[in-house]
């Protein structure tokens, strides 16, 4: 993909105004924290060139002077609330999230059960924290949160929640996953820290929509794409528009909310200008870094086509309401795009047309297109991944990396024994055979480390896949689509 942006100078940029902000409060900063810390992949597809672990580099650069402080809804350990991507509950993310922060020597200093009533399912959670060395605090609910804003600011509000004890300059305050509290648990600190005497401040970090590109730039309208399930729009900021003369973008919610906020901010600090807009309030830098406008509004239409593709089989699934579907659609209508549109989908349907079977194409760095059909030993998916890697490692298509004599065993093994329904090996099945092959075999070596060369490519199949390949193509890093079709006459996938 043709790169647009510059991760090092959104990097310097980034912490500069990070740094000048919490210079602003009396160098206490509690810094909402949007989106994922690790793996911000979004952002790496509609900003090419941006680095998908660009935020913890940041905290990690930062780390002398922040401390990182989780919230988790007590309602969605109760309801075991799950990860979609990934497939864990929020509690057992928080835990992830915290192992992996702390082996990168950034503090995380507390969690924050919030809007707790004693729930029982969370005391098992608050054991493991314990147990772990990490300090926790529960925040409880409010009555007539948000709008009774003398009870909010008061000792019956936040005043009732347990102060939560930091002590470096910059407290970021991060979640799981939205709903779990951080905006709030961020105001209950900064009634906490000027009932105290200090001047600490908040601001908000969040990477899109990126408030000083157009309403309609593609990059804003993936955002609004990917989060079109909560049916939210981008919209000018009438506050800033108001307070400066300057157009700016912001989230509907972030301004709907924005009147409620200020009253909460001027009753809690005393400072009726403490943000005079919802974008005063942020710390994005991400649209002062982008130095290839065509190349992100590409890269950010073709993100706007993989959630249609995304949708339209969660739709089929009965996973997704068609009225998200149909809001993807309005948006590919202002962009001007259609599904074909995704260089990958017709080299995939020919290619099915052709051979009368489910097939695959994958489009590589060099925008060589690459298929791959079902055949009797392996799924389209890993037909086309052999191809792709032959193809990088310069083999011959006629190449024969794995025997079928390898292969039938394994196949034998998953029908017979393990009582697989599958008929054909899954890619994962057949990566470990070219694995092993490769242990032997210098041309199957030269194609295995062709693999890594994968990632960020894009692939588009012509049924939905199962299961099996959909996760390791993700661990690959391909960019997967496809058309909303159940595989044969399979209903479960």
């Amino acid at each position: 993909m043709k790169q647009g942006f510059n991760s090092e100078m959104y990097m310097e940029k980034q912490t500069e105004h990070i740094l000048e902000r919490i210079s602003r409060f009396d160098n206490k900063l509690y810094l909402e924290f949007g989106g994922k810390i690790f793996d911000d992949l979004h952002a790496a597809r509609v900003l090419p060139g941006f680095d998908p672990n660009g935020k913890i580099k940041l905290l990690h650069k930062l780390r002398d002077r922040v401390e990182i402080v989780f919230c988790v809804n007590a309602a969605d350990i109760e309801k075991t609330k799950m990860r979609a991507d990934i497939g864990i509950t929020y509690d057992a993310e928080v835990i992830r999230l915290i192992n992996l922060i702390t082996k990168m020597d950034i503090m995380v200093s507390s969690v924050v059960i919030t809007r707790y009533n004693g729930q029982s399912a969370v005391e098992p959670f608050l054991r493991r924290l314990d147990m772990m060395g990490i300090r926790h605090y529960k925040h409880y609910n409010i009555k007539g949160y948000p709008a009774d804003i003398n009870t909010i600011v008061s000792e019956d509000g936040y005043g009732k929640n347990e102060y939560i004890e930091t002590t470096r300059p910059l407290v970021v305050v991060t979640a799981p996953g939205p709903g779990s509290g951080k905006l709030a648990t961020c105001l209950s600190q900064l009634y906490h820290e000027h009932k105290r005497g200090r001047t600490a401040g908040y601001a908000k970090f969040e990477t899109f929509p990126v408030w000083n590109l157009p309403l309609k730039h593609p990059v804003n309208l993936a955002y609004e794409a990917a989060t079109a399930d909560l049916q939210d729009v981008n919209m000018i900021d009438p506050f800033h528009l108001e307070a400066y003369g300057v157009s700016t973008v912001n989230y509907n919610r972030d301004v709907e909310a924005f009147p409620v906020l200020r009253t909460i901010l001027e009753r809690v600090t005393g400072n009726p200008d403490f943000y005079r807009s919802p974008t005063d309030m942020g710390v994005n830098m991400a649209g002062l870094c982008i130095y290839d406008d065509d190349a992100v509004s590409y890269a950010s239409k073709q993100e706007v086509l993989r959630r249609y593709y995304k949708t339209a089989c969660d739709c089929k699934l009965g996973k997704e309401k068609q009225s998200t579907l149909d809001k993807i659609e309005t948006i590919m209508q202002q962009l001007g795009i259609n599904p074909k549109d995704r260089p990958v989908v017709l080299p995939a349907e020919e290619k099915s047309a052709d051979c009368g079977m489910p097939a695959v194409a994958i489009e590589l760095a060099d925008g060589t297109i690459v298929t791959g059909r079902t055949n009797s030993l392996m799924s389209a998916s890993a037909s086309a991944v052999i191809n792709s890697i032959k193809r990088l490692a310069g083999l011959d298509d006629k190449i024969l990396l794995i025997s079928p004599i390898v292969l039938e065993p394994i196949l034998r093994l998953k029908g017979d024994i393990l009582g697989s329904a599958s008929s054909v090996l899954k890619l994962d099945d057949v990566l470990i055979a070219l694995s092993i092959c490769a242990a032997t075999n210098p041309t199957a070596a030269l194609a295995v480390n062709q693999l890594k060369s994968l990632r960020g490519c894009d692939m588009h199949s012509t049924q939905m896949l199962r299961s099996g390949d959909e996760g390791t193509l993700r661990k690959l890093g391909i960019n997967v689509t496809c058309k909303p079709v159940f595989p044969a006459k399979d209903l479960l996938i």
